[in-house]
């Protein structure tokens, strides 16, 4: 079976190793811009997660907690820097405290092991610098370098009789004789196109199968800041807040990087531009896309309050310190510098909410991978078993 997949972030790239090692299947990647994992998948935290908060039954729930499992059989195989190293989720007053065990419930009927609450001694014996009024540990979350899983993922590919195309944008598909021929290699049919674009998932399904979508893509930049090196004593592991149910961000957070550095944030800000990784980034096409979505306007009224929150974070230090602060209060401007941003590719329907969950549409011979922000680099290889077992025949 000839197989495309558009698109070579880390899904793309899962799937291409896992048809690959089926030697009866030739798969062609397809990446525009010059290396693998450009956008969200080489630009994340490079956390590994296990599936904590995810409502119980989704699709988000079940592939990160097989998906985390996969991902570090994965890396053991192929010698990937890793480590799980546990995390700490923070509440701060009584009402977090009752967000904090409605997540360690759904983290125990989702499946997870080891969960249990810190007292004060054991919380200073493992983040000294941490305040705390509730302390969920999750010993099953680590971290990794998704670079280098995707660098692996590209080698197996090639080694396995399969080819990674970059610089290649995809603009036209056409069909004969049961096949479907792509644009910029058209000597060869697929049987077969997935299409794993992110940022650009939405406008590719609409392109290619001429049909309307009940949602758009929106993209939220995640911007960080580094501790400096004298500041780095302050974090050992992973320290995160309890999350907003409302949201699928999961707040600012500390994470101890799989090269030693430690980063905090992102916030969750409105990117001016498809792959606006500054707030210099802007494209009056792309904002003139979200304006005129109904879904995104009904999503601002909904949440102008977060949205007004999150956006002062990205303007005011001060305003971005203050967040950190409640996990960290010694943290100081001084502790911190300008770090790295991402960009979310987050799904909002026409109703304006926020799409909680992966999803998948198939039109006729081709498979589209709609919304797959976070934990899509942790549940990759589990979202491709999941493909390839429920779509591919």
């Amino acid at each position: 079976m000839n197989i495309a997949i558009i698109g070579g972030g880390i899904v793309g790239l899962a799937l291409g190793y896992k048809l690959s090692r089926n030697n009866t299947n030739k798969v062609h990647v397809y990446e525009k811009e010059k290396e693998v994992g450009f956008h969200q998948s080489g630009r994340n935290s490079g956390v590994l997660h296990c599936g904590l908060a995810y409502k119980p039954g989704s699709l988000k729930a079940k592939l990160a907690v097989s998906g985390i499992e996969k991902m570090v059989n994965f890396c053991k195989k192929y010698n990937v820097n890793h480590d799980i190293c546990g995390k700490i989720v923070v509440a701060n007053d009584d009402y977090e405290a009752q967000l904090l065990e409605n997540t360690a419930k759904r983290g125990k009927d989702n499946g997870l092991i080891g969960l249990k609450y810190l007292s004060n001694e054991q919380l200073k014996r493992r983040e000294p610098y941490v305040s705390s009024y509730k302390t969920l540990l999750v010993p099953e979350e680590g971290i990794v370098d998704y670079k280098e899983v995707m660098l692996t993922m590209k080698e197996s590919i090639i080694n396995s009789g399969g080819d990674v195309f970059l610089n290649m944008k995809i603009q036209n598909i056409s069909e004969k004789k049961n096949l479907m021929y792509i644009d910029i290699n058209s000597s060869i049919g697929y049987n077969i196109i997935i299409y794993t674009t992110g940022l650009q998932s939405d406008i590719n399904y609409k392109k290619f199968t001429k049909k309307k979508l009940n949602a758009k893509i929106i993209p939220f930049r995640g911007e960080y800041y580094k501790l400096k090196d004298h500041a780095k004593k302050l974090v050992n592991h992973l320290v995160y807040p309890v999350g907003n149910p409302k949201f699928p961000f999961l707040g600012v957070h500390f994470t101890r990087m799989i090269n030693g550095d430690r980063e905090v944030g992102p916030n969750a800000v409105l990117a001016f531009k498809r792959e606006g990784y500054k707030n210099s980034d802007i494209s009056i096409n792309d904002i003139i896309d979200y304006i005129g979505y109904s879904g995104f306007l009904k999503f601002i009224g909904k949440n102008f309050t977060f949205c007004i929150n999150e956006f002062s974070t990205s303007i005011f230090k001060s305003s971005f310190l203050k967040k950190t602060q409640k996990l960290i209060p010694s943290l100081s401007s001084a502790d911190i510098k300008a770090g790295p941003a991402g960009v979310r590719a987050q799904g909002i329907d026409s109703q304006g909410n926020l799409m909680m969950d992966f999803d998948i549409k198939v039109h006729n011979k081709q498979i589209h991978i709609i919304n797959a922000p976070s934990p899509a680099a942790t549940s990759a290889i589990s979202i491709a078993d999941h493909i390839v077992d429920n779509y591919i025949k």
